[in-house]
């Protein structure tokens, strides 16, 4: 049978801009780049949403205020700042090298108090921010646990109070502050949700082991990336989807996801979740061999088992379309990975007390440069946090220079939204006193 004849596929950007080439700057600006999800449409020509102020991208006298009845899902709206093309892109950033690009002055809002329960690392280089919409976190939380009881089936009654104080409703709603509808944030939350149980249940302290989980992951992320196969053996694939409680929270979340998502956005978290579980499985094999990795080693793990398929999903849970091949850039891909490092050792730092107090040895940052490099465990922790500030710093510098090199408007969106998810992710493990707390190196 002849194979129909293709269309030649079509970039959204001049072939000589793919390398973000300075001359074809103005051609790019001038494009208007729309695409559309389930949700509704994004057009380049519109004016962008500002967010709130203290965010790394696009903060403005303005700030987005979610008004909009957290139960009904209805848009919010967002209030145009000022200014157009390259300008509206780069009124934000800041960071090393990046005073030049600041078109007006950003004004860090007030730390929060009455709100806020912890208190930020010492000498930890962040950016505080309001907090979560009380209405949206509410029915986030409300619908969430509804999915977890009543749809998957997540978890026994004896861990209730672990998923009540882990609190993602709040997180989520503070990582996407420009989510239109509570609908888009739960896209987000289901699967911040089902990437918790199977690290909890085949990684961590609910029946977790490193023994084995190659196997378990393989088959749960079947249930991401779907099993073609014989008719004969499909139904036991397809059972085997229900089979724990982790691969029927994969499922279920996916298949919401990929619901509203475009297939390219669906294959680029398909993609991003695969590096995750090869990085469980390289700290699952420093767990059977007792090893301790060496510095770099632990860092490079955590470019794969960190919160990238988190902020790579920004523009779905913002309802626009970053296009594949703008996503797919080098740089852009550079500014994901430092941003998803940076979170993830904020991770390492908040949970540092916890981990030290869990049975066994929990690999994290401070514990791996005690090891190796002789350092107390106070100095170990000190340098960690000099190293979250230098890769904070990094993607910093690194988004501001790619939004001047591509002032394309679902460009300058996108960063501005993982820049937004790295302040919410910062914020919720400050401020999530049940799970974290400090160590006394003050």
């Amino acid at each position: 049978m002849p194979v129909p004849e293709l269309p030649p596929p079509r970039s959204s950007l001049p072939e000589a801009v793919t390398r973000f080439g300075a001359t074809a700057l103005g051609a790019v600006a001038a494009r208007a780049h729309e695409t559309s999800g389930a949700f509704g449409t994004w057009s380049g020509a519109h004016t962008l949403p500002t967010l709130p102020a203290g965010l790394s991208f696009g903060p403005s006298p303005t700030a987005l205020s979610p008004t909009a009845p957290a139960a009904t899902g209805l848009p919010v709206p967002g209030t145009p700042g000022p200014g157009t093309g390259l300008e509206r892109l780069l009124r934000g950033p800041h960071g090393l090298g990046t005073a030049g690009l600041r078109l007006t002055p950003r004004e860090e809002p007030p730390e929060p108090v009455a709100a806020e329960k912890g208190r930020p690392i010492p000498g930890l280089y962040h950016h505080p921010v309001p907090e979560p919409d009380p209405g949206r976190v509410d029915e986030v939380s409300r619908r969430i646990k509804a999915w977890a009881l009543d749809e998957v089936s997540l978890y026994p009654e004896e861990w209730e109070e672990q998923f009540d104080g882990f609190s993602v409703g709040r997180y989520m709603v503070g990582c996407h502050p420009d989510a239109p509808t509570v609908d888009h944030l739960m896209l987000a939350t289901r699967l911040m949700v089902a990437e918790n149980a199977v690290d909890d249940c085949y990684c961590e302290d609910h029946g977790g082991s490193p023994i084995g989980l190659g196997e378990r992951l393989l088959l749960a992320h079947t249930a991401l990336d779907p099993l073609y196969t014989v008719r004969e053996y499909q139904p036991d694939w397809a059972a085997s989807l229900h089979a724990d409680a982790p691969r029927r929270a994969y499922r279920s979340a996916m298949d919401y996801f990929v619901r509203a998502a475009g297939p390219s956005q669906a294959d680029r978290l398909r993609h991003d979740m695969a590096r995750l579980h090869l990085g469980y499985l390289a700290e699952a094999a420093w767990a059977q061999q007792d090893q301790v990795p060496e510095v770099w080693e632990y860092l490079a793990m955590r470019q794969f088992n960190n919160f990238r398929p988190c902020p790579t999903i920004t523009d779905t849970v913002g309802g626009y379309e970053l296009p594949a091949d703008l996503h797919a850039q080098a740089d852009l891909q550079k500014v994901i990975a430092l941003a998803s490092n940076a979170t993830t050792i904020v991770n390492d730092l908040y949970s540092y007390t916890k981990e030290l107090d869990a049975p066994g040895r929990h690999l994290n940052l401070p514990v791996v440069i005690a090891e190796r490099e002789g350092l107390s465990d106070k100095d170990a922790y000190l340098k960690a946090v000099e190293i979250h500030n230098e890769l904070m710093h990094d993607f910093e510098t690194e988004a501001a220079a790619l939004a001047a090199a591509c002032p394309v408007p679902s460009v300058g969106r996108f960063l501005r939204g993982v820049a937004a998810w790295v302040d919410g992710n910062h914020h919720w493990h400050q401020s999530n006193t049940y799970r974290y707390s400090l160590p006394d190196f003050w």
